[in-house]
């Protein structure tokens, strides 16, 4: 190796690091560039995933450096989509390229590619380091360096859909214990979907909500959803006070939106899952390749912006979740979808999807985003309504006590999906 060689990678990585402060976007590709002939990689490119997860979009580098970037890859067809999709490194045929995933904690953001003169063990070592270095510091510019952010998007972003993606997370998080993947379309005119979800002290929050109508005003009343579930649940405040913060909040200011809603969380030690439902598509509780019928389903509550829960706290749920349980909440932008013939796309073929690409080895984010793929085309691309999935999955690790059903709230029998 070069400089980096004879000290090892971690100098290499510590010129990257001390670049990064001054480091415009624009400079990015080439800091990471550098530092992998440093390290004896060979030259390197970022490409980052679009905003819907069909293209990778390669980062430009300053001043033209090496040959010309490609237009980008597609996300299904291509090897640098292969180690997108499954988060693992992959070698060309002739092993001159290597593709290395960009994920930040385990959401995707994008690939590195690489040109080496071999595989070699420290070679691919680096490339591995290097890969997460330069996604963290993709991930820490692009909350304020329009750059990035223009080159996750292949089209113009309507004001809602800007409103609404500025206040949502990650589309993915995790631990050892649990994961939760949520997908939203049409994402560069989203209306009145929001999900949001974190984790505090070992438990997984989730929230979907989906506002009347599908404008600004939409996204707007959303926005303060979020808003105000996030003020409630970061003071302390469990799930009644966030339902019942949520209805005060549109009551109050924005009284001509009502809102559905599921606000829930997982206890990622035992498995203990509450939710409240307010007007919203039942949750799904997917268990062993089956969906188990009416399992999560209750008496729903009013929708969110009449003012009642202020007067009387919502009911809350709870069922104790087995190990691999998997927990699944959708807007009815999902069911409803029709083809141009008139034919919904129905919970069952929703159901189908998930649990078949699941099945097939998949990681949640890469299941649903199977599933938004399939169910835009379903729709021919012309979504009319939106459409927000959300998986949530309960994997404790080995040294967790293995959770047992509690007799009261154990679901029913298990029906099967589709052959």
């Amino acid at each position: 190796m070069s400089e980096g060689g004879g000290d090892g990678l971690g100098p290499v990585l510590a010129w990257v690091l001390d670049r990064s402060h001054d480091a415009s976007a624009l400079d990015l590709a080439g800091v990471i560039d550098e530092a992998a002939g440093r390290a004896g990689i060979g030259s390197t490119r970022l490409f980052l995933a679009d905003v819907q997860q069909s293209r990778l979009v390669p980062l430009p580098q300053p001043g033209g450096l090496g040959p010309p970037a490609p237009a980008g890859f597609d996300i299904e067809g291509s090897l640098a989509g292969l180690a997108y999709r499954t988060q693992r490194v992959q070698l060309s045929r002739d092993r001159s390229t290597v593709w290395f995933p960009m994920v930040d904690g385990i959401e995707r953001v994008g690939v590195m590619q690489a040109s080496v003169s071999g595989p070699a063990a420290d070679r691919m070592a680096a490339g591995r380091a290097l890969a997460s270095l330069a996604t963290l510091l993709v991930v820490s510019q692009s909350s304020h360096n329009d750059l990035l952010v223009r080159h996750q998007r292949t089209s113009p972003m309507s004001l809602q859909a800007e409103l609404l993606w500025a206040f949502l997370p990650p589309r993915t998080i995790g631990t050892t214990e649990a994961t939760s993947a949520a997908m939203l379309e049409p994402a560069y005119d989203i209306g009145g979907d929001a999900f949001d979800h974190t984790f505090i002290d070992g438990v997984l929050h989730v929230t979907m909500l989906d506002a009347m109508g599908h404008d600004l005003a939409s996204g707007g009343a959303s926005a303060a959803a979020v808003a105000a579930c996030r003020s409630t649940r970061r003071s302390g405040g469990a799930l009644p006070d966030i339902v019942t913060t949520i209805d005060r909040t549109l009551a109050r200011w924005i009284p001509d939106r009502l809102m559905t809603g599921v606000v829930a969380e997982l206890d990622t030690h035992h498995g203990d899952f509450s939710w409240i439902n307010c007007g919203h598509p039942p949750p799904l509780l997917i268990r062993d390749g089956h969906v188990l019928p009416r399992a999560l389903e209750r008496d729903a509550e009013l929708p969110l912006g009449l003012g009642f829960h202020d007067q009387e706290p919502p009911a809350r749920h709870h069922v104790r979740l087995q190990p691999g349980d998997r927990v699944l909440i959708h807007s009815d932008g999902v069911t409803e979808a029709r083809s141009p013939d008139g034919d919904l796309y129905g919970e069952d073929r929703l159901t189908d999807t998930v649990i078949r690409s699941l099945a097939s080895g998949h990681n949640a984010p890469e299941a649903l985003r199977r599933l938004v793929q399939q169910l835009l085309a379903h729709q021919e691309h012309r979504l009319r309504d939106d459409a927000t999935i959300l998986l949530a999955e309960w994997h404790p690790n080995a040294s967790a006590t293995p959770a047992t059903p509690a007799s009261s709230d154990a679901p029913p029998a298990a029906r099967h999906v589709r052959a």
